[in-house]
């Protein structure tokens, strides 16, 4: 598989992590903490989980891993979700990170499907 930096779908998941880590660096107060620590961890651990995938040379352990990230993009939505329920983000970052998660775990479940079906016989 390519360098984990030419795949289009990491790239998207790391500007979603990097985006999340901004929108979350202006929210403030004692009580937004845990959310926002859990929501980074599982912004983070999207596009890592993509680069561990890569890392292996069968595509049943790369399709492990991107399971991760999928799983992980849901939890990203699942935060941001509350996060926005809570006023603890904006409307315009609760859409925007919205927008980009929904689009990083459809590129997941493309690539995904890629690996499931890729076989190495036919190079």
């Amino acid at each position: 598989m390519a360098n984990f930096r030419e795949l289009r779908v990491w790239q998207a998941a790391e500007e979603l992590a990097v985006q999340a880590y901004g929108a979350l660096a202006r929210i403030r107060g004692p009580r937004t903490k845990t959310l926002s620590d859990q929501f980074l961890r599982a912004a983070m651990s999207v596009p890592i989980n993509i680069v561990e995938g890569n890392a292996h040379a069968s595509p049943r352990e790369r399709a492990r891993f991107l399971g991760y990230a999928i799983a992980s993009a849901w939890e990203v939505e699942g935060h941001l979700q509350l996060a926005s329920d809570l006023g603890m983000i904006t409307t315009k970052d609760y859409e925007m990170l919205l927008d980009r998660v929904i689009n990083v775990r459809r590129m997941l479940y493309g690539l995904l499907k890629k690996v499931r079906t890729w076989d190495p016989k036919k190079r």
